[in-house]
């Protein structure tokens, strides 16, 4: 006599919330049970001179905690899951009002407009820039020495005029002793306006522009 093979049907489980994870224990549990009756059946009816084969249904009993276990372990990664979610959105929603450096060369124009340049070394800085049109607003040269250092703008351009508010973009290039010009990378240091926490990872608003946390350089105090 053989054992009648029962093979657990399992739904894979949803990343997004252990309840499918639910019903699939319920339905290996379903099938355990039929498959614990059949067994028994099996065993009360067998041919004592031809008696049922131990290691095959041994076996199937082996699938079958296997098969839980996945289940169980599936379920406790969508859990973890769940909880690493909701804590980058906790450390996300953080950075709402906060100044904060990422890199970048656009920014707007409110008053002032500020851009984060890092030196190397003592040299000469050569700064332009442009309006949403590309049209140039200004032009300059500054020393500056080595480190972290802010270049302020008033919205004055080289003629006196007063640009107007918006988004205005950036090029900076230095000029070090030997007279040798390299292009600068820029960055930019704005207030963090939103958070939008449905999207993964979660997305933050700096000057009307999309950035996610790994993006932020630096997290300064307003002057």
């Amino acid at each position: 006599m053989s054992l009648l093979p029962i093979t657990p049907s399992v739904t894979p489980p949803a990343t997004t919330t252990p309840a499918v994870p639910d019903s699939d224990e319920t339905m290996i549990a379903s099938n355990f049970t039929t498959f614990l009756q059949l067994l028994t059946t099996q065993l009360k009816n067998q041919n004592p001179m031809d008696p049922l084969d131990t290691n095959q249904f041994t076996q199937q009993l082996v699938q079958f905690a296997q098969v839980e276990q996945q289940i169980k372990q599936n379920t406790q990664l969508s859990t973890l899951v769940a909880l690493d979610k909701s804590a980058q959105s906790s450390v996300a929603l953080a950075y709402v009002g906060q100044m904060v450096v990422v890199d970048g060369t656009n920014t707007s124009l409110n008053g002032t407009a500020t851009w984060a340049l890092s030196i190397a070394k003592p040299s000469t800085v050569n700064v332009t820039i442009k309006d949403s049109t590309g049209q140039t607003a200004y032009t300059g040269s500054f020393a500056m020495n080595p480190g972290n250092q802010n270049f302020t703008w008033d919205g004055h351009g080289n003629d006196g005029k007063v640009w107007p508010a918006g988004t205005y973009t950036m090029a900076a290039s230095v000029t070090d002793a030997s007279g040798q010009t390299t292009a600068l990378a820029t960055e930019i240091q704005a207030i963090v306006d939103s958070v939008d926490v449905s999207k993964d990872p979660p997305i933050l608003s700096i000057n009307g522009q999309s950035y996610t946390m790994d993006q932020i350089k630096r997290v300064v105090r307003p002057s």
